[in-house]
């Protein structure tokens, strides 16, 4: 039997603001760009939850689908939308809300969730045209 990949496709709004409080203001503007603006800004994510493995003989699952949906909105989504990452969530006290790390974060979340033998992979797409899979 070869391996099944099933994917869940959500959506959240979050604002952030990329900064590192290790640099002064002039440094940050010039790594960060307008994603520094000290009032935030938003984006629409879109997010791919990839499972991947082998099905169940008995049920033909890979994993329930409604189970999969349930622990995406029940960590990521109550978690992350229409909140501002650094103000309002715990995981990005101290971290910089960077797609790169918001896509680690909801698979450190997601990760203990799930069966050993399951591999999991993280689409977070930021645009239309910028998007990181984690883990690669």
């Amino acid at each position: 039997m070869k391996k099944t990949a099933l994917t869940r496709c959500e959506h959240f709004n979050a604002a952030h603001r990329l900064h590192n409080p290790n640099w002064d203001d002039k440094k940050n503007k010039q790594v960060f760009g307008k994603c520094n603006n000290k009032n935030y800004h938003g984006h629409n994510y879109n997010l791919e939850v990839k499972v991947i493995g082998y099905c169940d003989p008995e049920t033909g699952y890979l994993i329930d689908a409604k189970l999969l949906s349930d622990l995406i909105k029940e960590l990521i989504l109550d978690r992350f939308d229409h909140k501002n990452l650094n103000l309002d969530t715990q995981e990005f006290k101290h971290l910089n809300p960077t797609v790169e790390n918001i896509a680690r974060v909801i698979y450190e979340l997601l990760r203990p969730k799930l069966k050993e033998q399951l591999a999991l992979k993280i689409t977070l797409y930021e645009t239309e045209r910028n998007y990181v899979e984690y883990p690669y």
